[in-house]
């Protein structure tokens, strides 16, 4: 019998580790140690190994590593339906560049941050990527609500209410790493915004920047048919190929959208180790397009799963996004083999850890990686009869029935009640902003 001061056991009705690949353990329990896994056996065994851990039983539920969102804007939550069905550079020309201007702030990155984590928590989220301004407040926010995140602040070659220059941005990002080096639950990235929206020379300079502080770089690349027609005018090459030729592409570049590529351009990402963080809805959502995932995953190319901001998805639902992602290429490539569910769940798990730099520390319930997990009931009505979990994860269960959620062992949410955030508060502070943006709305109480 092994004991220890701090030892809990958790006992699923079924567990889906993602490594090994596409494996199912029944009646299986994780036992937990100083926030780490130290085992993953079957309950029978785990009773009498561990008879003194306390236990929690969840008899219905299957048990998943916590899923990694690969792209978010955290804070645009208080954006929610702001400007619907506008194409991308209208949504952001006219609606979302001039509400920030107005209403960017400290105060607003860190409500807006605050409220996604909840939102994220209780829809099986416990690792996010963020791109917004002042990644310093998104951060604390996120350490809050005891989510581990990799936060940066996206880099532009014009003035904000963040920053006044491209000098600003740059030396904010610095210090902001330097302000959260010691916390475990956070990285930092840089974030050149677009190849659109960033110089040349700002570019190379966040090239040697990232590589001495050895931090991920995360970029929206060719999100539309228009920036890339647009880019390939300016540049005389489609943004991509500047792109490489500036040394940006590389493992240690995240690349969102990325719909428009071709496969050449899928190639050129795969060899040189380029991270995808797929977005669906946004995508679908904003007349971009359908990104060729299938193609990119049968390239080699490592692609994660993340949701955008709220201002263009209007929900952090991690579940929903992979199963339109799933769907999607089952629907462009006419096989309905095109992304199982145990390769969508290791999209929107493992693979967003790996783009992260964290894969030796989440993304899978392995011993000795930090337990990051979500409890997902299957109980309900909607779910029976359950002839394969991994399927219901995305084709029969939904977000509300996201029952708890461990990070480094630590519980923060148990039977859907949040353990570190105030959802009142939430919702009170949420009102407040949306007099704000519309003070002629009547908000009921």
């Amino acid at each position: 019998m092994t004991t220890h001061s701090d030892l809990q056991l958790i006992s699923a009705r079924w567990i889906i580790p993602v490594e090994p690949r596409a494996t199912i353990l029944e009646h299986h329990s994780i036992a937990i140690a100083n926030g780490r896994i130290e085992a993953i056996l079957p309950t029978i065994e785990a009773k009498k190994r561990y008879a003194d851990a306390p236990e929690t039983i969840l008899a219905t539920h299957v048990l998943i590593p916590g899923l990694v969102n690969l792209h978010t804007h955290a804070a645009m939550t208080l954006m929610r339906g702001l400007a619907d069905d506008q194409p991308l550079m209208t949504w952001l020309n006219d609606h979302v560049w001039p509400a920030e201007l107005k209403h960017l702030s400290a105060e607003y990155v860190y409500d807006g941050t605050e409220l996604a984590t909840a939102e994220m928590i209780r829809s099986g989220t416990t690792c996010f990527a963020d791109m917004y301004f002042y990644h310093d407040v998104a951060a604390r926010a996120a350490l809050k609500s005891g989510m581990r995140a990799s936060v940066s602040g996206a880099i532009l070659e014009f003035a904000t209410p963040y920053a006044a220059d491209t000098e600003a941005y740059l030396a904010r990002a610095t210090a902001t790493r330097e302000e959260f080096l010691d916390e475990p639950r956070l990285k930092l990235m840089l974030a050149p915004h677009a190849p659109y929206s960033v110089g040349d020379q700002t570019i190379q300079r966040i090239i040697t920047i990232a590589s001495e502080m050895d931090v991920q770089i995360m970029m929206h690349i060719h999100e539309t048919d228009f920036e890339v027609k647009d880019g390939a005018k300016q540049h005389s090459m489609r943004p991509i190929e500047r792109l490489h030729r500036l040394g940006l592409l590389g493992p240690n570049l995240i690349a969102v959208h990325c719909v428009h590529t071709n496969q050449a351009e899928i190639e050129r990402f795969a060899s040189s180790g380029v991270h995808v963080a797929h977005c669906p809805v946004s995508n679908l959502k904003l007349g971009s397009g359908i990104a060729p995932i299938k193609a990119m995953l049968d390239a080699g190319i490592n692609v994660g799963v993340g949701t955008d901001g709220c201002a263009s998805n209007n929900r952090l639902d991690m579940l929903a996004e992979t199963r339109l992602a799933s769907l999607l290429q089952k629907g462009i490539t006419g096989n309905a083999a095109a992304l199982p569910a145990h390769q969508a769940l290791e999209m929107a798990t493992l693979n967003g850890a790996r783009a992260l730099g964290w894969d030796n520390e989440i993304g899978s319930l392995v011993p000795n990686k930090a337990a990051d997990m979500v409890a997902v009931d299957l109980s309900d009505i909607e779910c029976q009869p359950c002839y394969d979990p991994a399927s219901h994860l995305f084709h029969a269960a939904a977000r509300e029935q996201v029952t708890h959620s461990w990070v480094a062992g630590e519980l923060i949410m148990e039977n859907r009640v949040l353990t570190r955030l105030d959802v009142a508060k939430m919702k009170s502070k949420s009102n407040i902003w949306q007099q704000r943006f519309f003070p002629q709305t009547n908000q009921a109480d």
